[in-house]
């Protein structure tokens, strides 16, 4: 007895072999132990920016002058815009920064290049979609140095006098739908998608993995119901809790924050059930793959992370660069957003939100298969 009870490094390293042994074993928590802080690197260190450049710009010029077009060659250079299109009109321009395909419109008007050699001092109008301000608010920090300075090399020997102290044009920045350039404004909509994608994986991703746990999971499979009824019958009540959180969050953010709904509130509540029926269909993929609990939380988070991060929720869409934007656009969560502040701040309509709507559908489709699939061969 006396010599049982001293340490021995032994015993010790027998324990130390089995646990490591269990470790192994225990694939999917091996995987997640090695590939989360991998993801994290890779996301945090390459996909991550904070000032996006690049933007898309329309760029609607009523002026064909060379200091119009000196402007926007400097516009070009500061290296924030990038001219995605040239509209003929500012209708079309605002369409375009309605439905979210460009970030800045830019209008030079009418004898630009005239105005500015008479001495005269022409507006030059700015549009900005100002739903997310940490997007914009580098641009337009380089848009207002610009003013001054971007005509400075053409302003010379015979039109040095037209390039006093004072900026050559008059800068009008105007923020849609977000004046003020609150943060809330973005923060608070995109709390909704962040939400319902945390909990309703991870509710449904403990359904099964629960029944298997507590042993009626063969009592299920010996009654006749359907691998596609056992699905639905299970994901419908998370349906109804997601819909109480909607309520609570929408409430919050309209007493406590004073967020607008500009939009349709029943076209939100439609959307936002495509939105939870495809994470749904994820949690419930994640509950046929996983052992145990921990199994399917540990899944849970693999998936969340990544929504959370490559969505634009946390950090500026457009600032990430172009394989961390393609892997963005595959996840719902990225679409829900912009559907949510599309419709709370720009009033869209469902003509509006019809490109960000098919890919959540075909994100549900792919997800219920593959759950059908994985509940079939766990009835083998």
């Amino acid at each position: 007895m006396a010599a049982s009870s001293r340490f021995s490094w032994a015993r010790t390293l027998a324990v130390f072999l089995k646990e490591f042994q269990e470790m192994l074993r225990d694939r999917p928590t091996f995987a997640m132990a090695v590939g989360v802080p991998i993801m994290q690197l890779v996301l945090f260190g390459y996909a991550i920016n904070t000032d996006p450049k690049g933007l898309p710009t329309a760029l609607v010029s009523s002026d064909a002058g060379p200091l119009a077009r000196s402007f926007a060659a400097s516009l070009q250079n500061t290296g924030y815009f990038r001219i995605a299109a040239q509209p003929t009109g500012e209708a079309e321009a605002d369409e375009m920064l309605e439905h979210g395909d460009v970030q800045f419109v830019v209008v030079i008007p009418p004898g630009f290049s005239r105005q500015i050699v008479r001495g005269e001092r022409p507006d030059l109008r700015v549009s900005v979609d100002a739903t997310d301000p940490s997007a914009a608010s580098n641009a337009l920090a380089a848009l207002a140095s610009l003013a001054p300075t971007a005509l400075a090399h053409d302003l010379t020997g015979p039109l040095a006098a037209r390039n006093p102290a004072a900026p050559p044009i008059d800068l009008r920045v105007h923020r849609r739908y977000n004046p003020e350039g609150l943060s809330r404004y973005n923060i608070v909509p995109g709390l909704i998608g962040t939400i319902l994608t945390m909990t309703m994986v991870m509710l449904t991703g403990l359904a099964m993995t629960r029944e298997r746990e507590r042993g009626t999971m063969e009592n299920l499979l010996a009654t006749p119901v359907r691998p596609f009824e056992v699905m639905l019958g299970k994901i419908l009540p998370y349906i109804v809790i997601g819909y109480l959180q909607l309520g609570v969050i929408l409430g919050a953010a309209a007493l406590l924050f004073e967020i607008p709904m500009e939009g349709s509130f029943l076209l939100l509540v439609g959307m936002i059930g495509v939105f939870m029926l495809a994470n749904l269909g994820v949690g419930f993929t994640f509950s046929t793959l996983a052992k145990n609990q921990l199994q399917a939380l540990q899944m849970t988070f693999f998936f969340f992370l990544p929504s959370m991060l490559l969505s634009g929720f946390m950090f500026p869409f457009r600032g990430m660069p172009e394989w961390a934007q393609a892997l963005g656009e595959v996840l719902p969560l990225t679409h829900f957003l912009r559907i949510v502040r599309g419709i709370l701040l720009k009033g869209n309509g469902a003509v509006e939100l019809l490109p960000e709507l098919w890919p959540m559908l075909a994100f549900l489709l792919a997800a219920g298969a593959i759950a059908l699939k994985r509940y079939r061969q766990t009835l083998d």
